[in-house]
């Protein structure tokens, strides 16, 4: 019990030192909150009338789906900000400190975990401006920022094993970027599965961005979610229990 309370301590104070890097950089929050209003506002108002035709019910459907884009954007920070932490020297002054060294990666998911759920709120925020309605209520909404900053969190351990492997920061965001892509547009962020060929369709259907994207839908706007609830909360579960312990392992054996 003692050594985790330990780990929580050391965990909270590498997440505090992460969010004032934030806080005297905001250039980092970019990814976060202005990429998924670009987004939204290509694909409701230069796009929607081609994919829907029109604007007004393709809002209620697409805002969900941003919400979604915007998590798996935000992820690959965290891969590129061990990778660089590694290239500045800073994972060595860590490594002097009497702290655990699942601590680091702990610290940079829990801050990264925030700039996630703040990136959830600004573009919900974003959303009710522009016209989009809550059909449910707060508990479901609540729901669904939830869902969707857990699965962010599962994919930034992702990104923290890709980070951690790979040496140049680079490459690191060239991959991230090439993992993240079938994940965002072969799901249903953009458009239904019903209206994709049957060969792209099965990919879709199982997609982890398309089974939270769905429950998100049906949090905000109504519909069924149990079977994509079921989906999401089990590809969730099992890209942590995967990703986790290989990102510390790699952490540990990074010279």
């Amino acid at each position: 019990m003692t050594g985790q309370r330990a780990l929580a301590r050391h965990s909270l104070a590498v997440a505090r030192r992460n969010l004032v890097q934030v806080k005297n950089d905001p250039g980092q929050l970019l990814a976060a909150t202005l990429t998924p209003v670009l987004f939204t506002v290509v694909f409701l108002y230069v796009l929607g009338g081609a994919i829907s035709g029109g604007q007004a019910g393709y809002q209620q459907y697409l805002m969900p789906g941003i919400m979604a884009q915007t998590v798996t954007v935000a992820s690959i920070a965290t891969g590129i900000g061990l990778n660089l932490d590694f290239g500045s020297g800073v994972m060595d002054r860590f490594r002097s400190l009497p702290i655990a060294r699942s601590a680091v990666l702990t610290g940079r998911i829990l801050a990264d975990a925030c700039r996630l759920v703040l990136g959830q709120l600004v573009v919900l925020g974003f959303a009710l401006v522009i016209g989009f309605r809550v059909q449910t209520g707060v508990l479901p909404a609540v729901g669904a920022v939830l869902l969707m900053s857990l699965y962010g969190i599962a994919l930034c351990w992702i990104a923290a094993y890709v980070g951690l492997r790979i040496r140049s920061m680079q490459t690191v965001q060239t991959i991230g970027f090439l993992w993240l892509t079938p994940l965002q547009f072969a799901s249903s962020i953009f458009a239904p599965a019903s209206t994709m060929p049957d060969w792209l369709r099965v990919f879709v259907e199982v997609n982890p961005t398309s089974l939270v994207t769905d429950t998100c839908r049906g949090l905000l706007i109504g519909g069924p979610v149990a079977g994509s609830a079921a989906g999401a909360l089990l590809w969730i579960a099992a890209m942590i229990a995967v990703f986790a312990p290989l990102a510390v392992r790699e952490y540990r054996r990074r010279p």
